[in-house]
């Protein structure tokens, strides 16, 4: 008698592996500018500027994601990618030119198109090379790669900024793009009918700019992500303030703790249902923002920067997954722009009240990660009242 098991579908192929070296070039070119930029900024006297650092690469990432949505389900994934790539290399190369607050800050708007455009692309790319019984564990490998930017980014770009100059740090910024954008020249596209490249690409309906259907996710991304903004801003001050002369040591630790579960946590989202996952990982965030603003000292820090990591890395595939199965598969890539247009949402916004409120007083940061442990509080309680309210109107 013949079997009627299909085989797992290989995930662990070239194309997959490109995708994920890929992102993990794009993510450390941009993420290891992130801690020696508060202090670049102050250096040329805009220290009252420094909650626009992330609030306006975060503004021009979501505004541009109706775009890259758009882009994405007609032009094709690949090319999506890449104009991610050309935007972060071009920006390492003018941030030395471009040396006043002025200049900076429109800079930091130009760079945020490449968040706005890449990530958008990728996870469409995913969910196309992916069978869906395994979009959380593809997700959660992806993670990884794109998470391992994120830690050893801020590390390299603290040591090179100690031992080099802040100059160089930009260009070995862009130095990771190019690498990036080699890379996708080799992937090969995955949209069925790639159209044509016109104008008319760029004009936006209503229907264009937001998905509907993944309004849940968007509602969970944009809460649990604004305290993520706040902590862009402050912690790099705030490990000054405790004695961590390696500002990027944070974003390492978080970083890392978050590899060590993304996996794990991707493959149980596939098992046990997005929701569950999520709501353990909403509990996780709450608990560790609260830790993090009771550390005193190294230790302290470096554990919340742990709790932070374990907490985002059962969330984010969880969540990314989730969007996924909420989307119409002719419109992942406006799907997915939905879900990133809150995700800058929230950071844009966390590190504008956070900047504001901030103004240097160092006690006013526990009192901000406080605060954003009860925003993200909110979002548990929005996943709990809804699926009691899909289980009252017998929704699946």
């Amino acid at each position: 008698m013949q079997s009627t098991t299909q085989p797992k579908h290989p995930i662990y192929n070239l194309q997959f592996g490109l995708l994920c070296l890929s992102s993990l070039l794009f993510s450390a070119s941009f993420n290891m500018l992130i801690p020696e930029l508060p202090a670049y900024l102050s250096s040329m006297g805009g220290s009252e500027y420094k909650g626009l650092i992330i609030a306006l690469f975060t503004l021009t990432a979501g505004i541009s994601r109706p775009f890259s949505g758009k882009l994405t389900d007609s032009l094709g994934r690949v090319p999506v990618m890449a104009i991610g790539s050309i935007v972060c290399f071009v920006c390492g190369f003018l941030y030395p030119v471009l040396g006043t607050v002025a200049g900076f800050l429109f800079l930091r708007l130009i760079h945020g198109f490449s968040t706005g455009f890449k990530p958008t692309a990728t996870a469409a790319y995913v969910a196309d090379i992916i069978p869906r019984e395994r979009w959380g564990e593809a997700l959660g490998l992806h993670g990884i790669c794109f998470s391992t930017g994120m830690a050893i980014g801020p590390a390299i770009g603290s040591t090179i900024t100690l031992y080099y100059s802040i100059d160089i740090l930009f260009y070995v910024s862009s130095l990771f793009a190019l690498l990036s954008i080699a890379i996708l020249m080799n992937m090969k596209e995955t949209l069925a009918t790639p159209q044509r490249f016109t104008m008319s690409v760029f004009k936006l309906s209503r229907s264009d700019i937001f998905a509907v259907e993944v309004l849940p996710s968007a509602i969970v991304t944009f809460l649990s992500y604004l305290p993520y903004g706040i902590i862009l801003t402050l912690i790099p001050d705030f490990s000054v303030h405790l004695g961590i002369a390696n500002k990027g040591l944070f974003f390492m630790v978080f970083t890392l703790a978050s590899l060590l579960v993304r996996f794990v946590a991707g493959k149980a989202s596939d098992r046990y249902g997005r929701v569950n996952v999520i709501k353990t990982g909403l509990v996780l965030m709450v608990l560790s923002l609260g830790l993090t603003g009771y550390a005193q000292n190294f230790a302290g820090l470096m554990a919340g920067a742990a709790a932070i990591g374990i907490a985002t890395g059962v969330l984010s595939p969880a969540v990314n997954a989730w969007t996924i199965d909420l989307s119409l598969p002719e419109h992942r890539g406006k799907a997915m722009a939905t879900m990133y247009i809150a995700l800058e949402a929230g950071i844009g916004l966390g590190a504008l009240v956070a900047g504001w409120y901030y103004q240097d007083v160092v006690t006013r940061i526990p009192v901000t990660l406080y605060a954003s442990a009860g925003i993200v509080l909110l979002a548990l309680i929005y996943m709990l009242l809804r699926r009691r309210s899909e289980r009252n109107f017998d929704l699946s």
